[in-house]
């Protein structure tokens, strides 16, 4: 008895793919898909949650200088000090409460913003909401 053979035929529309090149179109499409595997098993390695930026040391005595510790902490995604939006919100004028303000800056927003309670003191954060609050256009 001789084998039988059998010839596949896929039709799209006008195009028909015989059964060889349906044999080199799986193939391909195991490549594509092993190599996205690999891409996004990569990727994944790392893919981060939002870290704060190493806040200024701060000293124990709490005084330090506000503007300072936003420009080098903060101003990475408040821009201007804060006057501006950049990679976060614009402060100046916010329409949110200080306890909001309070919160985000204490807790931070997943994915969005980092926490920085392990940085300051509840008191220190609430002299940066008071720095936010005192934010006006800069003359010139």
């Amino acid at each position: 008895m001789l084998p039988v053979h059998w010839n596949f035929r896929l039709c799209f529309g006008d195009v028909v793919l015989q059964d060889m090149e349906l044999n080199t179109l799986n193939l391909h499409l195991k490549k594509i898909t092993a190599l996205l595997s690999a891409v996004l098993g990569a990727s994944s390695l790392y893919a981060a949650p939002v870290q704060a930026q190493s806040a200024t040391p701060v000293p124990d005595n709490g005084t330090f200088d506000v503007e300072q510790l936003f420009a080098g902490t903060c101003g990475f995604c408040h821009s201007a000090g804060g006057r501006a939006a950049g990679k976060g919100p614009q402060l100046m004028n916010s329409p949110r409460d200080d306890d909001y303000l309070h919160s985000r800056i204490k807790n931070g927003k997943s994915g969005a913003m980092p926490a920085f309670g392990g940085a300051f003191t509840d008191a220190q954060i609430d002299q940066i909401v008071k720095y936010i609050r005192a934010l006006k256009p800069r003359e010139g």
